[in-house]
């Protein structure tokens, strides 16, 4: 196992490498220069040259991207052009919005969607499981972006129940933490929830149909204990691995989702290093949700290894 986690991670290099290659040719490939963003309307050509010049955006692509990477090799992702600060302390100051925001999500879904995946399977063909598929048909239609201004609309502005927008950081309390994520994790897990809940069902279903599920119903085990301990458990591995997938979908996600609720993480840092033309922000975080893709890969590959004893590596 630890040979195939060496290889794994040595195998993260190559990939991040090619990343940072495509994403810094597409920066600079497309239209849109820095230099006029932060010089501003009124400002004439010797001033946009001027700054040009002092970011270092004269230079060839070839001499920039050896200097950008020069930099990351010593853990220097450079310098904002927008918010003047290391990338790194940007991304560390706001990552904790968007990792409670995943959190969140990604519990609430696991927690809603197995549960009522196992349940369809095992009510095949009823009610529920009819309207299972009802909600992963409209989980998978309707946008992220229209559910939150739907919510926002109903819960925040009509009935007052939660905080319209913002967050609040865990160290000002838990009660205005939670109360400000409930809606954007409720907007975000839907798509999630009927994702995992259809792949639950699915791997639930095939998996109630084998013989060693037929053997233990004769044997007169309880059907809770039939459907939990024997079919569930070795319907794991797709489960975990739509999971997986969820949580790697969540940066998507998380964009669409921080800019609708004005939460200051990742995803709006994003945004707003795109629309200032903020290269090496936008090359920062690119590269660590990259990073973050990898790893959450890495580790579901290893929870194979506790679901299911046949696999080795």
């Amino acid at each position: 196992m630890f040979t195939f986690l060496a290889r794994r991670l040595a195998a993260t290099i190559p990939v991040l490498l090619i990343v940072a290659v495509l994403v810094f040719l597409m920066l600079r490939l497309t239209p849109g220069d820095p230099a006029v963003i932060i010089a501003g309307d009124a400002a004439n050509p010797d001033q946009v040259a001027k700054i040009r010049a002092g970011l270092g955006l004269d230079r060839s692509m070839v001499v920039q991207f050896g200097i950008w990477l020069g930099n990351l090799l010593t853990g220097n992702l450079g310098e904002s052009y927008f918010f003047k600060m290391s990338v790194v302390d940007l991304i560390a100051h706001r990552i904790e919005p968007t990792l409670s925001l995943s959190l969140c999500t990604i519990v609430l879904s696991v927690l809603v969607a197995v549960p009522l995946g196992v349940l369809a399977a095992w009510r095949q063909g009823g009610w529920l499981d009819r309207a299972l598929m009802g909600f992963s048909v409209l989980g998978f239609s309707v946008p992220v972006f229209v559910l939150g201004y739907i919510l926002i609309y109903v819960v925040s502005l009509k009935l007052g129940w939660l905080p319209v927008q913002g967050y609040v950081r865990l160290a000002d309390g838990f009660l205005p933490f939670i109360r400000h994520l409930i809606l954007p994790s409720i907007t975000l897990s839907v798509i999630y929830i009927a994702l995992i809940a259809r792949v639950t069902r699915a791997a639930v279903t095939e998996t109630l149909a084998e013989d060693y599920i037929r053997t233990a119903r004769a044997k007169g085990l309880p059907e809770a204990r039939v459907v939990i301990h024997h079919a569930l458990a070795n319907a794991a591995v797709p489960i975990v691995t739509v999971i997986g997938i969820g949580i790697a979908l969540l940066i998507g996600g998380v964009v669409v989702t921080e800019t609708v609720y004005a939460i200051p993480g990742l995803g709006r840092l994003t945004v707003d290093a795109v629309l200032a033309r903020d290269f090496p922000t936008i090359q920062g975080v690119i590269l660590f949700f990259s990073f973050v893709y990898v790893l959450i890969n890495l580790l579901v590959d290893l929870s194979y290894l506790f679901f299911d004893p046949r696999i080795r590596y």
